[in-house]
């Protein structure tokens, strides 16, 4: 028994587990909607759940708790990640920046552009432009740690950078674009709260229970506010310390960052596919695949994440504005954009952002799974059978 805890503990911790879950969970979330309990899956997802404190009520449905609340832990990871990427990491220099931005916007804009012009003229439609713009990084980093020493080092690095900078554009189009009526009341104490972290962050507080507490007000004034409440976990992550006064101390940030990066990569985000990938595949024919959303969405991950990403980085560099990592060929960056294109997980949550008739879900899903699953094959593919296999250990940047 201890040695089979011991592999599964050691196959757990593998780059590859979280994106193997997220499979998992959504074929399983499949399999269950076209099979004789579907219908309890519907009901569990619709179940009530209800959260009281004196007279604060939270009332909502299953599904919204998870993603309202438990992708707001995913947010805040995430949030965590960039600011450590921006102080100190790859993103901390524009020698080491420049061509990941490059790649990002042009991985957010073309499949955006891709998206509008398969549904122009409907502007119910439209408010789904974002939902190919996003990467889903757990299934593209898990698909590089599959491929193992085929992959160059300066290409995790660039993916990984990439997906960095495409999670902080999402955010932001979703603070700008995915907002509704605003309650100034909760916002004020939105306010405050974030008052409060930056007096703990200023006066050197290196405990994470009081910016947790803190965050939590918060977390329930911006979900009462109008603003999407995934968004606090990202404001209050720009408020952990990244250093410390303490010698030998870990800092708050990098404690936060670890401590949550097994519960979300491993529970928050399949709890979440499982939630939100189930359709209905009975009485589907290729004119649902090839109707305007699905195939707007479809069509972005797949060619404009290719697109955007592999013609903008091939122009910059053509140009002279930024150079390839080192041990990385054009056949790599291509792969790399391909497994851009997987956009699930964040896809599928501007998607229940962008719509919320049932109808226009189901549209989403097929095509966040169509465009997803296509890109990762040609991505995985590319990098496995045509691109060339490094040489010797090749680590850093070109100068």
């Amino acid at each position: 028994m201890k040695a089979m805890t011991e592999r599964l503990s050691v196959l757990l911790r593998h780059e590859a587990a979280g994106g193997v879950l997220l499979l998992l969970a959504a074929a399983f979330a499949l399999a269950l909607d076209n099979s004789p309990l579907a219908h309890l899956y519907d009901r569990l997802l619709t179940v009530p759940v209800v959260v009281q404190v004196g007279g604060l009520l939270l009332e909502k449905p299953l599904l919204l708790w998870i993603n309202d609340g438990l992708m707001a832990l995913f947010f805040l990871l995430v949030g965590l990640e960039i600011k450590r990427e921006l102080m100190e990491g790859n993103l901390s220099s524009w020698r080491q920046a420049t061509l990941p931005v490059v790649a990002a916007f042009g991985g957010m804009l073309v499949p955006a552009l891709v998206y509008a012009v398969l549904n122009a003229g409907d502007p119910v439609a439209m408010r789904g432009w974002a939902i190919p713009a996003a990467t889903d990084i757990a299934f593209a980093v898990g698909i590089l740690a599959l491929l193992g020493s085929r992959v160059p080092v300066g290409l995790k690095v660039f993916l990984l950078a990439l997906a960095v900078i495409d999670d902080l554009g999402v955010i932001l189009i979703i603070a700008l674009f995915y907002t509704s009526e605003l309650s100034i009341h909760s916002l004020a104490i939105a306010g405050a709260a974030a008052a409060v972290l930056l007096a703990l962050n200023l006066g050197g507080v290196s405990r994470l229970l009081p910016y947790i507490l803190a965050g939590i007000v918060m977390w329930v004034a911006v979900l009462k506010s109008g603003v999407h409440a995934t968004l606090a976990g990202v404001v209050i992550a720009l408020f952990i310390p990244l250093h410390t006064d303490r010698a030998g101390e870990t800092p708050p940030l990098v404690r936060a960052e670890h401590g949550l990066h097994g519960y979300v990569m491993l529970l928050v985000m399949p709890l979440f596919a499982f939630a939100n990938a189930g359709v209905h595949l009975e009485g589907l024919s290729v004119g649902d695949f090839l109707s305007p959303i699905p195939l707007g969405i479809a069509a972005g991950l797949f060619a404009g994440k290719q697109l955007g990403i592999f013609g903008l980085s091939f122009l910059a560099v053509r140009f002279g504005f930024c150079r390839l990592p080192v041990g990385v060929n054009w056949l790599h960056l291509y792969g790399a954009a391909a497994l851009a294109g997987i956009g699930f997980t964040m896809s599928l949550f501007i998607g229940t952002l962008a719509f919320g008739n049932p109808e226009y879900q189901a549209a989403v899903r097929i095509g966040v799974l169509s465009g997803s699953l296509l890109s990762g094959i040609v991505g995985y593919a590319t990098l496995r059978w045509f691109a060339d296999t490094p040489k010797g250990p090749v680590t850093g940047a070109a100068r």
